[in-house]
């Protein structure tokens, strides 16, 4: 009888030891699918997006390229971003131009079906404000004091830029409302003071112009993809005329890029794959470019939305977070202190840094915890009965 309940046991030890490491198993499969879940939650790397659409042209024939600045804007609002954080630079007026028989509309079709002027365009800058001074300015925020929050670029090193321009070029250069010029070599060295101020975490460059490709061949800053329109050597051409307006009124890659884009949602998977074949040479006539060796990321995972859009993870938590109070003495003296001779100080108040990312990852990495999923506290509640009933016989 001894024998047979110590074989018994024994049995049951074994049963025992092999479920508690089968178990063990699961739940560290399980716990590794967790952490590359929370891996994921963060791999674009960006909290805020922003756009810098420009048409650098002006007069009546060139109502195209307002056409073209208007239909992406449409795009980027659709998407989710706000007109806070578009800055929309329109060297001309053709909404309100006297020669448009639609007054307050501009069109991108000849069917007329998308009014891309909208009722609530906010143009930041416009007529000559649009200059190349004035875009490298808002590029890399070196503005005077007095230039109002919505014509400024307040970006971060945590924010994805779009920045997309159309007009007159040539090789190495683009127009500015046929007064002046900005070359490649100057949009290279803005995007690079960019880079050095911490203005952008990545940034995506559009441009619709002739012999587009030659504006970012100079590029050197990390982070950035480059899409041109045309080759060096190629005209980027007019898609279609309105009659009853009397001139083009978009530019092919505009034109596909925008019906594109009309395809996308918030939610949609698209990828900077799919945007760089929305216009082949087939229906474009030029050959457009795109320049990726200064990007990090693989093209084919990311989405339209970094840039287009305006997507936010969420991550839902039940830990308190503290706002501190910032004391600070008011910097006066003599009499412009009006309670200095009550010894009084004033209270200067500031949003504390709720969301210190660098510090707070640095935190977590040198802080011991232990973290005990659901799965292995099951099989360890399983084992310890296990144990308890062997000990029963």
């Amino acid at each position: 009888g001894k024998h047979l309940s110590k074989m018994a046991a024994s049995c049951v030890w074994g049963w025992a030891g092999l479920m508690f490491l089968g178990l063990l198993f699961f739940s560290v499969g399980v716990y590794s699918d967790i952490e590359e879940q929370v891996g994921g939650f963060f791999k674009s790397g960006h909290t805020n997006n922003w756009a810098v659409l420009v048409c650098t042209s002006r007069f009546w024939f060139n109502y195209r390229h307002i056409a073209n600045t208007l239909s992406v804007y449409r795009s980027v609002k659709r998407l989710g971003i706000p007109d806070s954080q578009i800055i929309l630079m329109l060297a001309d007026d053709m909404a309100c131009n006297p020669r448009n028989p639609r007054p307050a509309t501009v069109f991108n079709n000849a069917n007329q079906h998308i009014n891309v002027y909208g009722d609530d365009v906010e143009v930041d800058y416009r007529g000559y404000e649009v200059t190349v001074e004035n875009f490298i300015r808002v590029l890399t925020g070196r503005l005077p004091p007095s230039t109002p929050r919505s014509k400024r670029l307040l970006t971060d090193d945590r924010s994805n830029v779009l920045v997309y321009m159309t007009g007159h070029g040539g090789e190495g250069f683009l127009k500015f409302q046929d007064a002046e010029e900005i070359s490649n070599v100057e949009l290279a060295d803005a995007f690079q003071q960019m880079w050095q101020k911490n203005r952008y975490h990545e940034l995506l460059f559009m441009i619709d112009t002739c012999q587009a490709v030659s504006m970012y061949q100079k590029f050197y800053s990390p982070n950035v993809i480059g899409i041109g329109s045309a080759q060096v050597g190629e005209d980027s051409l007019s898609h279609h005329v309105d009659p009853s307006i009397g001139v083009y009124i978009i530019d092919r890659y505009t034109y596909y890029l925008l019906e594109f884009l009309e395809t996308v949602s918030p939610d949609s998977k698209k990828t900077l794959a799919d945007l760089f074949r929305v216009c082949p040479k087939r229906v474009c006539v030029s050959t457009p470019g795109v320049r990726t060796d200064l990007f990090t990321r693989n093209p084919n995972t990311v989405l339209i939305t970094d840039f287009f859009g305006s997507v936010r993870n969420v991550e839902i938590t039940a830990e308190t977070v503290t706002l501190q109070r910032n004391d600070t003495a008011q910097t006066c003296s003599g009499n412009s202190c009006p309670d200095s001779n009550h010894g009084n100080r004033r209270v200067k108040l500031s949003y504390a840094d709720q969301f210190p990312v660098e510090s707070a990852y640095d935190e977590e990495l040198t802080k011991p915890k232990w973290h005990f999923s659901l799965y292995f506290m099951a099989t360890l509640g399983v084992f310890i009965l296990t144990v308890v009933t062997v000990l029963k016989l």
